[in-house]
């Protein structure tokens, strides 16, 4: 009966014995690659920052992709750095790059997806094709602007006044497409010219040979000469002419 449990002692501590180098080479091995979750936690810091400081007074949320778990990269001694990846998008489908500057490091990509909400400009009513936008016709409310490719408005004065180049229904997202300057010019209308020319400034009229909106260039046959200058249109028939 002794000695069976000596026998049964000596069969347990060659066992344990046998266990714990196979432990530690496992733990060793492991050890050796860099963890995924360290990977992940600076993605994440640094596109939060990121997009806090590209889009301030908005909310954001910042998703990561998966690892794939088959992924075996060696640990890194120094902290991990990440940035942003060559063409990157601040806003929708995007990557963020994550390096080891160790010597003999390495570099990863890993997929992101960010969504921006801001306040952005939608109708109020209905707006007809034709119809001057006023500030009445417009209200502000909140959106993801990852899903606006096409464009918005945060200001009712960069709107006030443009006309709707079609019909806009209620809470459409207002975008630069579905708007037009007014015409301040038209063809065969009689305006005021503004000659220039250093510090010299003469008031003449003409006719308008085309029609025009703020900033267009615009021929006019000039009342004086009757001659056909080019001017900007700066404002309702006026046109500015430097010579």
């Amino acid at each position: 009966m002794h000695r069976k449990s000596t026998f049964s002692r000596i069969f347990i501590l060659l066992a344990v014995l046998s266990w714990q180098p196979a432990t530690l080479l496992a733990a060793g091995a492991a050890s050796q690659w860099q963890n995924h979750a360290a990977i992940r936690d600076t993605a994440q810091s640094f596109l939060d920052a990121y997009v806090a400081n590209r889009q301030p007074g908005t909310r954001s949320e910042v998703r990561l992709g998966k690892l794939d778990s088959r992924l075996r990269l060696k640990a890194c001694a120094s902290p991990l750095e990440a940035f942003m990846s060559p063409g990157g998008r601040s806003m929708g489908n995007t990557t963020v790059g994550v390096r080891c500057p160790d010597v003999g490091g390495w570099s990863i990509y890993v997929a992101a997806r960010i969504d921006v909400y801001g306040g952005v400009l939608v109708a109020r009513q209905p707006l007809s094709r034709g119809t001057t936008v006023q500030e009445a016709d417009l209200e502000l409310v909140e959106h993801n602007l990852s899903s606006l490719p096409y464009g918005y408005y945060t200001d009712t004065a960069a709107i006030e006044g443009q006309l709707a180049k079609r019909t806009i229904t209620p809470t459409t997202v207002i975008t630069p497409q579905m708007l037009q300057a007014p015409k301040l010019v038209k063809r065969g209308q009689r305006v005021t010219l503004i000659l220039e020319t250093g510090t010299l400034r003469i008031r003449s009229t003409g006719k308008a040979m085309s029609d025009g909106k703020t900033g267009d260039l615009v021929q006019v046959r000039s009342d004086g000469s009757r001659r056909m200058v080019d001017g900007i249109v700066v404002s309702p028939g006026v046109i500015k002419v430097t010579l």
